[in-house]
């Protein structure tokens, strides 16, 4: 039986989060959740938005699921950790968000964003199915600022051969047990010609271990033109933060948005699988939340820590209920509510 910590989150968190832990529970898969809370509800409640239990539970757990946690635009809002080192010293650190402390402090390196057609998703595009792999250490979300003047601001690209090489033979590895062929790097070292010059040999060198996958390269604003024009011929890219980050949810607009996103952050030690879209305040609690992002989420889950029959059941379920188009939320074309697509998708499980 595998744990898994249960982080409900901020806004439609709670909803579509516990639509995703009832749909695994239905599928059979050999599961059991852990709640603990994080994110601005209970920062305000409790003093910290991310308390020690949480650290707690995922030290015990290694899995996560976790629904969309809230930040504040502008201002000083900081996430403040207190955290034992290897040696027993408590370190002090802070962080802009719920989400980036947790991938920074769990050391959760690549982030992996599936994005494909679903069926009755509409969509401008057919047959879009692409692996997104981006580097999530490094690059200039290290958030190395400063102010040299009134009027001027400099932030620092940080690319190493370590990360790099690191991301690249996940994402190799990744697209080898798929059995999938080509691997795009997406950079900039036309202009970079050092950081993203660093990141694209040290790429195009990983890939001489693994011939049967091809691997290619665009610059990034060159691959988003053909994103949009022939996204059908792109099967995995590969990108340093900042462009994997933007590519992601352009990618995601090509297959309905990031209501159909789901997402992954996975490290040495453990795993964090989370809907990419965010917490939507305005329309918690009143059970019209889009819950199909989570649910893909969990079924990436369940295929990280080997239960893949149950993951395909959750996938043929969540297909058919879509085809129906009776049950699911608005925002998709349907007539349902988080709860009413819940069940739906729960009496297909129960019936197949």
């Amino acid at each position: 039986m595998q744990k898994v910590t249960w982080i409900p989150g901020d806004g439609i968190g709670p909803e579509v989060t516990k639509s995703a832990c009832d749909i695994v529970l239905a599928s059979g898969a050999a599961v059991e959740f852990e709640e603990v809370a994080a994110g601005m509800v209970e920062g305000e409640r409790t003093g910290t938005p991310l308390p020690a239990a949480v650290f707690e539970s995922i030290a015990r757990n290694q899995v996560v699921i976790k629904g969309p946690t809230q930040t504040p635009f502008g201002g000083d809002y900081r996430v403040r950790i207190e955290r034992k080192n290897d040696k027993g010293v408590i370190e002090k650190r802070s962080h802009p968000s719920v989400a980036i402390a947790l991938r920074k402090e769990l050391g959760l390196y690549v982030n992996v964003r599936p994005v494909r057609n679903y069926p009755s998703v509409q969509s401008r595009y057919d047959n879009v199915d692409i692996i997104i792999f981006r580097e999530n250490s490094e690059d200039l979300y290290t958030g190395m600022e400063r102010m040299i003047d009134e009027g001027t601001a400099e932030a620092i690209k940080i690319i190493s051969f370590r990360a790099t090489e690191r991301v690249s033979k996940f994402a190799l590895d990744y697209m080898r047990r798929l059995k999938r062929k080509k691997l795009t790097v997406g950079h900039k070292a036309n202009v970079m010609k050092m950081t993203d010059g660093l990141f694209l040999k040290t790429a195009q060198e990983t890939a001489k271990a693994y011939p049967e996958i091809t691997l290619d390269q665009r610059v990034v604003d060159a691959l988003c033109m053909e994103l949009v024009m022939k996204p059908e011929i792109f099967d995995g890219l590969l990108l340093p933060n900042l462009y994997g980050d933007i590519v992601s949810d352009l990618a995601a607009g090509l297959v309905g948005g990031l209501g159909v996103a789901p997402g992954a952050n996975i490290g040495p030690d453990c795993a964090m699988f989370e809907a990419v879209h965010g917490s939507a305040p305005d329309i918690a609690g009143k059970d019209v939340a889009n819950p199909m992002a989570a649910i893909l989420s969990a079924v990436m889950m369940l295929r990280y820590i080997g239960q893949s029959q149950a993951a395909d059941r959750i996938d043929k379920a969540l297909s058919h209920v879509l085809k129906e188009k009776r049950d699911i939320t608005p925002d998709l074309g349907g007539g349902g509510g988080t709860r009413r697509m819940t069940e739906a998708i729960v009496a297909k499980l129960k019936d197949s």
